[in-house]
């Protein structure tokens, strides 16, 4: 087997005259949590459907741990645990009986399919449920039944599309720790469109539109494109008078008041947080948040993908 590595060479996918994935490369490595964005109908499903070997590319080829996706599949499939989009799985049987009948796929036989089985629904807290058919389930138990599945047999490789959606909260936050304990030693690539899925379990983020990569950097690179990133917002009494006295600071290249927010942004290489904390105390207005921001994710995807669509 050849280093823990997926490489995707000039993907492409063609329906008729729509392009669906147009000749996308990239390479992920050991250790890296990929956040795969993209808006509704970029290329994020068919793309993760190629890599795993469900759905043939039109051109172009992927390589998981050395073996080609395409000329050598089964080879290829094995490193893979893959959550598809929606978790399809038999409705009809029971979660046990599912994860049982999956180790088996996987090569898995006799007690050693019943372990494994087990040792899936203990790792997604799936214990209250194992003897129920998997129609009756919740959308998320039927999600984390799906995580299960790809898990079972340890694979070097996982591919997870959507894989937090129809959780709630608690078992959100369940979901990515247990990705955040298994990323040290795996390739983790995660189709999202929720950007709050890239900040909790991402050193890594990829946005595609229309088939084609537009950005690949890691989370805190993409804030830092923000129009945002280092600046001020304030909410205040007076935001009128305050804006005003605020645009005169050299430091302050501009300032806007927006839903009830006075936001004011840096000029290159100022400090500007210190300075509209010295003219908050200098003026002894009423202060009811200051934060300095970090940059905003959403309006960075906004602009990247509005910029294509241009």
């Amino acid at each position: 087997m050849g280093d823990l590595r997926i490489e995707a060479r000039r993907l492409c996918k063609n329906y008729g005259p729509l392009i669906a994935v147009d000749e996308l490369s990239f390479e992920v490595g050991a250790g890296e949590v990929l956040g795969f964005l993209g808006p509704n109908g970029a290329g994020k499903s068919t793309t993760m459907k190629m890599l795993t070997g469900f759905l043939a590319p039109s051109s172009g080829t992927a390589l998981i741990n050395g073996h080609d996706i395409v000329d050598d599949s089964l080879a290829a499939r094995r490193c893979i645990g893959y959550l598809p989009e929606g978790a399809p799985s038999y409705g009809e049987m029971t979660v046990r009986a599912f994860l049982q009948f999956v180790a088996r796929v996987r090569g898995f036989e006799g007690r050693g399919a019943m372990a494994a089985a087990e040792s899936a629904i203990e790792r997604l807290n799936l214990h209250s449920v194992p003897e129920q058919p998997i129609e009756t389930l919740s959308k998320g138990f039927r999600r984390r039944v799906g995580l299960a599945q790809a898990l079972i047999h340890d694979p070097q490789v996982l591919i997870l599309d959507e894989p937090t959606d129809g959780l709630d909260p608690n078992q959100k936050h369940e979901v990515r720790r247990l990705i955040r304990e298994m990323a040290e030693d795996k390739i983790i690539v995660i189709s999202t469109h929720v950007l709050e899925e890239v900040h909790a379990l991402c050193n890594r983020a990829m946005i595609i539109a229309h088939g084609r990569l537009l950005v690949d950097d890691t989370p805190a690179g993409l804030i830092a494109r923000s129009r945002y990133h280092e600046a001020v917002t304030l909410v205040v009494d007076q935001p009128e008078r305050v804006a005003s006295v605020l645009s005169e600071l050299p430091e302050a290249r501009k300032v806007e008041l927006r839903e009830g927010e006075l936001t004011v942004f840096p000029r290159q290489g100022t400090r500007l947080f210190e300075v509209v904390s010295d003219a908050v105390r200098a003026h002894a207005w009423d202060v009811r948040e200051l934060r300095l921001e970090a940059g905003r994710l959403d309006e960075v995807f906004r602009q990247v993908t509005r910029e294509e669509v241009a």
